[in-house]
């Protein structure tokens, strides 16, 4: 197959999460997380089926969209799979060559290309499917100006809490069943022209109990990180299981979320009542060992949980948080890359024991 880029990608336009409630969920990514409000559909806007609300931090977009109406692949998807995220949205030049270019090459059709327009200008989107029931969109939007898309309009409450700092899209994990994760790594790298990063196996990810695959796959420039998981065989049952079997199926296990200046973010979402994983206090008593230098103060890290590690290329800064809905099913990261350009392996184990503890106050173990 030719090497030039079939599928320039500039970035992901927003992630939808299908939700039960997206007037609550709203407000807690605007309140916990600092999310700004943006624009939003529903009634008023002449939609009868569905409500969605678009909130913004730098340049992540989260979509929460709702059923009004109990017969609806909406509804459906929140009832198998709790709150989560449907459609992981693509920034792309060419919305037709990026639906036509990946489903020559095997990808299934969600969305044939399709025009929206309103004053403000035109939009393209496309979609194809990947694992379980989630979708990627590409979004081309160069002939646009308005808001968010088409049908949309400004949403403007009175509530605006203040950001917490976060920035862009590090990454975003998948979690597949068993024997998956060779499949879709494969998807993306003959599908979508993606190229393997690193790959972790059981010997690096796993405890005395659990472990998982990883594989990262990556576009051409960067921009866009996907990880993908499979359970592997342990004593007892791993999260990517655990994930797996309350989502009922391959989903986003989470999103990661950059910002620039970790302690600030972490601070502001503890306050705001963001829960996060915590390691043992042993941690901190061998991390400078493991990673030497850095500009941050250990004791102010250590207060706030942040975890630490190093590559060839630099340091990262990162934290996790518990779910945040009622399944054990999506979190988020919060990552600040000193010149690492790797995924925290270091953290792997000590994280892995700290999911491990929730997972044995779960039950689910």
């Amino acid at each position: 197959m030719d090497n030039h880029d079939f599928l320039p990608i500039n970035g992901t336009d927003y992630v939808e999460f299908y939700v039960g409630n997206a007037k609550q969920a709203a407000h807690y990514y605007q309140t916990a997380f600092g999310f700004q409000p943006c624009a939003y559909a529903g009634l008023e806007t002449g939609i009868t089926d569905r409500t969605s609300y678009v909130l913004q931090q730098g340049k992540i977009r989260f979509v929460l969209t709702t059923a009004l109406v109990p017969d609806s692949h909406i509804s459906e998807h929140v009832k198998q799979h709790g709150d989560g995220v449907k459609v992981v949205a693509l920034w792309v030049d060419d919305a037709r060559k990026a639906f036509q270019e990946t489903t020559a090459r095997g990808a299934k059709p969600y969305l044939q290309p399709i025009v929206k327009k309103d004053g403000d200008g035109e939009v393209v989107l496309s979609g194809i499917h990947i694992y379980g029931e989630t979708v990627h969109i590409f979004v081309e939007r160069k002939n646009y100006n308005g808001i968010f898309l088409p049908g949309y309009v400004k949403w403007e409450p009175e509530y605006q809490p203040t950001d917490v700092g976060l920035k862009y899209v590090d990454h975003m994990v998948g979690n597949v069943d068993w024997g998956q994760m060779n499949i879709w790594t494969e998807f993306y790298a003959n599908v979508m022209g993606f190229k393997q990063l690193i790959s972790f196996d059981d010997n690096d990810i796993s405890t005395e109990y659990t472990a998982l695959m990883s594989k990262v796959m990556s576009n051409n420039n960067g921009f866009i990180k996907f990880p993908i998981n499979e359970p592997a065989k342990g004593k007892k049952k791993s999260q990517i299981e655990e994930y797996v079997d309350y989502y009922r199926g391959s989903g986003v296990q989470h999103v990661a979320m950059a910002t620039e200046n970790i302690m600030y973010t972490v601070g502001e979402l503890r306050k705001r009542g963001v829960e996060f994983l915590t390691v043992p206090e042993s941690y901190y008593e061998t991390v400078s060992e493991r990673v030497g230098i850095i500009e941050e103060d250990i004791n102010e890290l250590r207060k706030l949980g942040v975890l630490i590690d190093r590559d060839e290329e630099g340091y990262l800064l990162q934290l996790f948080t518990k779910p945040v809905e009622d399944r054990p099913t999506v979190f988020y990261e919060i990552i600040q890359r000193k010149g690492a350009k790797s995924f925290g392996k270091g953290n792997f184990k000590a994280l892995f024991e700290s999911i491990e503890r929730e997972q044995a106050r779960r039950g689910t173990l």
